[in-house]
């Protein structure tokens, strides 16, 4: 029997009926995955989409497969089962001064959805997305069993895989190439930016193995100089630090507070005052930890609680240097057109090569959040025009809103990895809300 549960996406927007299966065993899991037509896998669900389930559908929790299967420290190679948490890898790796660099920014994020979703971190202007770590994987599918998965064993497999979102089966372990880390404390330098102009330039000419991140203010000008001024944050190892500690995390479950909508313009304008005053109080040049630096959501989960129960809409999406300023222009337009209330706007470098559904390229990425309501909404929509129009590459992990026209024009391979994924799997087993949401 298969426990029946609701289920709600990250952002709040899709909240369906499924069916829940934990297996404990290899056997468990086999079994379960033949007694049913069609199924997903589920991590920690941490996804902002509905990614890990579909109504009426069985989603396959791999929580209970979180054991270390291997591991070398001289050879830096570590094999882990799916359903690890990062920061349990991080936990056991950190310990030898090894990681791998390309981590999200929530540590109880699943390995297998990591992996499924191409995660990227601070980091990715130079480590790039998770693939570049990624070694091996073994997977289990309802039509073939077990497949080992490399760049030699079924390589095929293994591409549409890593960021193929769960469609190719459950992944069960993931062997890891692992990175060496001499320090785990880093110097955070900031400086003020009157514009996202100016921000652009300075993420342009930084040095990519720092980790660079802005915070922009959304205000309403029709001049680029001044639109979005704001705090870009640089990140980088305390290599002079001789106190070499790491505070290892513990999993807390963060329930979301069933608040109010608390966040609207006048809050939104409020909360960008005082956090640029305290910025300005912490001084243009601090030490900061590893926790702080890697996980910039841990412990600061109220920000979600603060959209209310409705949630929120984000978006994020890579775009070439050369055509931002084009798209900034005409973004600024249809801001003072429609002005929707953007709690978030951010910018950070990408590199990587962009390939059937994976979120990567070597262009800037540019991410917002805003309240989810009917004049958001609209706004969105708009966007997704300019999205095409100057081929932006929006995250579909990261917008619910996202819809297949948008998806279809900006991603080139989607046909190709629908192709691909048709011919492995004619039958189309392992399906999500988001998989029939783009018809992928």
């Amino acid at each position: 029997m298969f426990e029946k549960k609701k289920k709600k996406s990250f952002d709040q927007s899709r909240s369906l009926e499924i069916f829940i299966k934990n297996p404990e065993k290899h056997r468990d899991l086999e079994n379960d995955s033949k007694s049913v037509e069609n199924l997903i896998t589920m991590g920690s669900c941490y996804s902002y989409v509905a990614a890990a389930f579909k109504k009426n559908s069985l989603s396959i929790d791999i929580k209970k497969f979180n054991r270390i299967l291997f591991f070398d420290k001289e050879k830096k190679i570590i094999t882990v089962e799916a359903g690890m948490k990062i920061f349990e890898l991080l936990n056991f790796t950190l310990k030898y001064n090894l990681w791998i660099p390309q981590i999200p920014g929530y540590p109880f994020i699943s390995i297998g959805g990591a992996v499924a979703a191409n995660v990227h971190g601070k980091s990715c202007a130079f480590y790039g997305t998770i693939k570049n770590s990624v070694k091996e994987m073994r997977i289990f599918h309802k039509s073939y069993g077990w497949l080992n998965l490399n760049s030699e064993e079924n390589k095929d497999i293994f591409d549409l895989t890593i960021g193929g979102l769960g469609f190719t089966g459950t992944i069960i372990s993931v062997t890891f190439k692992l990175e060496e880390i001499d320090n785990f404390n880093f110097l955070t330098t900031i400086k003020e930016v009157k514009s996202i102009s100016e921000t652009i330039k300075f993420l342009e000419t930084s040095d990519k193995k720092n980790l660079i991140y802005s915070w922009n203010i959304i205000n309403l000008t029709s001049d680029l100089k001044s639109f979005g001024k704001g705090i870009i944050f640089e990140n980088k190892i305390d290599e002079k630090n001789s106190l070499n500690y790491y505070k290892q995390i513990k999993y807390t479950y963060k329930k979301r507070l069933p608040l109010l909508r608390l966040w609207n313009k006048l809050t939104i304008k409020c909360f960008n005052y005082f956090f640029i005053k305290y910025q300005k109080y912490k001084k243009n040049f601090y030490k900061d930890s590893f926790s702080n630096v890697i996980f910039p959501f841990y412990n600061k989960e109220i920000y979600f609680s603060l959209f209310g129960h409705k949630g929120f809409l984000e978006s994020q999406i890579l775009i070439s240097g050369t055509r931002i300023n084009e798209f900034l222009e005409e973004f600024n337009y249809k801001i003072n057109i429609h002005k929707p209330c953007i709690t978030l706007f951010s910018l950070k470098k990408m590199s990587g090569e962009q390939k059937y559904l994976r979120f990567e390229d070597n262009k800037i990425c540019l991410t917002f959040d805003m309240v989810k309501n009917n004049k958001n909404t609209f706004f969105l929509n708009e966007l997704y025009k300019l999205y095409i129009k100057y081929e932006a590459l929006p995250s579909v992990i990261k917008d619910s809103n996202l819809d297949k026209n948008t998806f279809n024009n900006c991603y080139k391979e989607a046909d190709i990895f629908r192709e691909k994924l048709k011919k492995f799997d004619p039958k189309r087993i392992y399906r999500s809300d988001l998989s029939d949401r783009l018809n992928i």
